[in-house]
C-alpha cells in the first residue's frame, strides 16, 4: 500500500469521531531527505483551527507509531482555501447562495449563484442580458460536466 492510501485510511478512521468533517485531499511532496504531507479537510458546518490541530496531533502520533514516513517529514492539516476548487459533491451544499465560476470539461465557463445541489447535478442561477434587460435563468449542470468549480468571493 502506498503512503497516500495509508494516510487516507488513517485520516478516515480518525475522522469517524467527527462525522461533520471529511477528507478532501492529501498532497505528499518533498524528497528523500524531507517529506511534506498536507492533509486537506472540510466540514459540513466549516472547520475550526482546533479541528485541524486535533487531527494533526492524532495523525502525527499514528504516523510516528507506525513509522510510515521513514525520513523527516512536515505535517500540515488545513482547509481548502478560497482558491482551491471544490472536489467533492458534499462541499457544494454549504456554499448554496454563493457565487461560483464553473469551468466545464468542454472548456467553457459559467458564472452564477449556486441555488441547489443533488447527487447528480448543481443548480445555478444565471443572469443573462437580453435586449438590454437582465433575465435570471436557472441551469442544471451535471457533476460529470464540471472540470473545476470555484467559489467567487464578493466584497460588496
Amino acid at each position: 500500500m502506498d503512503l497516500s492510501t495509508h494516510i487516507t485510511e488513517l485520516v478516515a478512521s480518525l475522522l469517524l469521531k467527527e462525522p461533520h468533517l471529511f477528507l478532501v485531499d492529501i498532497v505528499i511532496s518533498g524528497n528523500r531527505v524531507q517529506k511534506k504531507v498536507v492533509v486537506i479537510i472540510d466540514g459540513d458546518e466549516g472547520v475550526t483551527i482546533e479541528n485541524c490541530a486535533k487531527l494533526s496531533r492524532a495523525l502525527s502520533a499514528e504516523l510516528d507509531d507506525e513509522e510510515l514516513v521513514p525520513e523527516n517529514y512536515a505535517l500540515e492539516v488545513t482547509t481548502p482555501g478560497v482558491d482551491f476548487p471544490l472536489k467533492l459533491k458534499r462541499q457544494y451544499k454549504k456554499h448554496i447562495g454563493r457565487g461560483f465560476k464553473i469551468s466545464l470539461i468542454d472548456k467553457s465557463e459559467i458564472k452564477g449563484k449556486l441555488i441547489g445541489s443533488t447527487e447528480e447535478f448543481i443548480e445555478l442561477e444565471i443572469e443573462e442580458k437580453i435586449n438590454k434587460k437582465k433575465e435570471v435563468k436557472t441551469m442544471e449542470i451535471p457533476f460529470d460536466m464540471i472540470d473545476k468549480a470555484l467559489v467567487q468571493i464578493s466584497f460588496k
